[in-house]
């Protein structure tokens, strides 16, 4: 058999195959139409300490190979989470990682430290770069934040923390590297591209925040290069790809610049049952390329055009 699985931190994942926060629900609502056996791990709608409403109606736009949103992390809080939708997550067959939001330091290491001891929650996703609400991607952005926000939640858990980067900066590697040598066990890349859209009979927004996070086909490009350009960094944690991902030659990309597994986000919405089929087209690609595991495959990229046989 061909090896699919894959290493993220301390967790070993069946497939390389995630599905992405906001996307997916907390994974039970999708398990009528998906086996989530193909998945390796399910990541949570994000989590703050105090529910969210969201932000107002309209919050989703459908743009040309994409998708605008500007939910506005909406949430049911962290002790309804714990009361009622933990015990769904208990029931799943694959691995849960929880999406953590917050407005400073302090709410993330407390999301984090109440649910260190939760044994169905294997690890968690730092959201430090939603680019739809006031606080913005400040910890993604600045290196002293990001370097402030891991030294306070790092200590609070010993759960896998895989850290989530935005595309939104100057240099993503910069932000990576203050990720990675503070305790950064993963790193996630990318959230959404801020963008907008424009109402032409109103002269006004297409969604009611004006801004709103560009997911979907069309942000391929730009999630490879920053994959690409943090593998280079080559800081010594794994890298989880996301952006764009329809299909196994989509995901394939990513493995060859340097992720170790992908997050399928958007395509979930039209195209759910790509998660049933990527398991046994990747088995089936990795032996058509005499390759044992898909592991052989990351990190191949090479500069030269037209160099692969």
């Amino acid at each position: 058999m061909i090896d699919i699985s894959t290493q993220i931190g301390s967790l070993k994942l069946d497939t390389p195959f995630i599905v992405a926060s906001g996307t997916f629900g907390y994974g039970s609502e999708y398990s009528s139409i998906v086996d989530l056996n193909n998945l390796g791990a399910v990541v949570t709608k994000s989590l703050s300490v105090l529910s969210r409403e969201g932000n107002p109606p309209p919050r989703i736009w459908e743009t040309t190979g994409g998708m605008l949103n500007a939910i506005g992390l909406e949430n049911c809080g962290l002790e309804a989470f714990v009361s009622g939708r933990v015990p769904e997550l208990e029931k799943l067959p694959t691995k849960v990682l929880v999406n953590v939001v917050g407005n400073s330091v302090e709410e993330y290491a407390t999301v984090c430290a109440r649910l260190d001891s939760v044994p169905c929650v294997a690890g968690f996703e730092i959201n430090i770069s939603c680019p739809n609400v006031k606080h913005g991607c400040r910890f993604a952005s600045d290196p002293g934040d990001c370097e402030r926000l891991m030294k306070r939640v790092r200590p609070v858990t010993k759960k896998t923390l895989m850290v989530k980067l935005s595309p939104n900066v100057t240099d993503i590697a910069e932000i990576a590297r203050v990720a990675a040598a503070n305790g950064a066990d993963a790193l996630s890349l990318i959230n959404t591209l801020l963008g907008m859209a424009v109402d032409l009979k109103t002269r006004g927004p297409r969604i009611a925040n004006v801004t709103g996070g560009l997911s979907g086909p069309c942000v391929k490009p730009v999630a490879l290069r920053c994959v690409y350009q943090v593998a280079k960094a080559k800081l010594g944690i794994p890298i989880v790809g996301i952006g764009g991902i329809r299909s196994l030659e989509d995901a394939l990309e990513f493995f060859v610049v340097g992720a170790t597994a992908v997050q399928i986000g958007t395509t979930n919405y039209f195209d759910p049952d790509l998660i049933n089929r990527l398991p046994g087209e990747l088995r089936a690609w990795c032996e058509k390329e005499e390759l044992a595991s898909v592991r052989e495959l990351v990190g191949t990229f090479t500069e030269t055009c037209g160099s692969h046989p």
